[in-house]
């Protein structure tokens, strides 16, 4: 059947489709409204079946904070082309608006948040992938409560940080902690509150490359006394290379090997015996793990002294606290 301009613009206004979309949604609904809307939202789903394992690295991250509320989500989509366009941020943006004026409790009650078109957030974005080709995804959504709130969304729109505070603090401190958690990504705000199975993680990294290094240490030592360099025989596939340039005899190669063998059992048997020295290493390197990756115990990165966040926020207000803060970037 013959479809009217008027009622392909009219089609386009209620969905944002593009009109040759519209002219065949209409042409298949036979001038259906209710039913062209269905069929280009069913093509939207088709969409996001067809593109499910393809990467959603581009997108928008945004914030919104108001009455001791703040979150903060992601629109995720496959290029940074439709990533760019007016309707893509116009459905990131709405999402943000509903999610600050309802508040869900997690990502999935926000998808089911409903619009002003009756459809819910999750039926709005499988629309929007239908429009352009590309998998849409709602990548993130994180949300804070507290007497007073923060937030910072980095230019690009790719990487933002909302943060909860104890108390009001002053508004240019309350952004630099933001923009601190944005740009260096702390796994908790002080040691105390690091989970479980994150310290059990590094503590276990830190044993293992404390005995390598002393393991090295040993063999690096015992090569040098023969006259081997060590970088010479680091790896089997330098050993084999050197040895055909030269730089190695092939006496040397073999007592390279037996050397970096025995040396290596011997050490790590010694070790066994050295659990107080392990420890204390392995303890400063949980130290420095803590140091560098809690916020409060961060260098301020907008501090002209090499303050802590923690003394940085002590100095405007010595009751102030962080009590949570929640971050996310496309590039992670």
């Amino acid at each position: 059947m013959a479809i009217a301009l008027a009622d392909i613009k009219k089609l386009r206004d209620m969905t944002s489709a593009g009109m040759m979309d519209c002219k065949k949604a209409l042409e298949e609904a036979e001038g259906d409204f209710k039913r062209a809307v269905e069929i280009l939202r069913e093509k939207g789903k088709s969409t996001l079946a067809k593109r499910g394992d393809n990467e959603t690295t581009q997108g928008a991250v945004l914030s919104r904070i108001g009455g001791g509320k703040a979150i903060l989500v992601c629109l995720g989509c496959e290029t940074d082309f439709v990533a760019a366009t007016p309707d893509f941020k116009k459905l990131a943006g709405s999402i943000a608006d509903a999610a600050i004026a309802q508040f869900p409790a997690d990502l999935e009650a926000l998808k089911a948040v409903k619009g002003a078109d009756g459809y819910t957030l999750d039926e709005d974005i499988t629309n929007q992938a239908g429009k352009t080709g590309e998998k849409h995804v709602l990548a993130y959504y994180g949300a804070l409560e507290a007497p007073f709130v923060s937030e910072y969304v980095h230019f690009n729109g790719k990487l933002g940080a909302i943060v909860a505070f104890n108390k009001v603090v002053p508004a240019e401190i309350a952004r630099g902690i933001a923009m601190q958690v944005a740009s260096m990504n702390p796994v908790a705000v002080d040691p105390a509150s690091v989970p479980a199975d994150v310290l059990e993680s590094e503590r276990t990294v830190a044993i293992q490359k404390t005995k390598d290094e002393q393991v090295q240490k040993a063999v690096d030592n015992a090569l040098k006394k023969v006259g081997i360099n060590p970088a010479h025989v680091d790896s089997e596939d330098h050993i084999e290379s050197n040895t055909a340039k030269g730089w190695l005899t092939p006496e040397q190669a073999q007592q390279a090997r037996e050397i970096i063998a025995k040396v290596s059992e011997e050490t790590l048997a010694s070790l066994a015996q050295k659990e107080q020295m392990i420890n204390g290493i392995v303890n400063g390197r949980i130290q420095k793990f803590l140091k560098e990756n809690t916020l409060m115990e961060q260098e301020y990165q907008l501090s002209d002294d090499k303050a802590t966040v923690a003394a940085a926020l002590k100095a405007v207000d010595a009751e102030a606290k962080v009590v949570a803060f929640k971050r996310f970037s496309l590039a992670d």
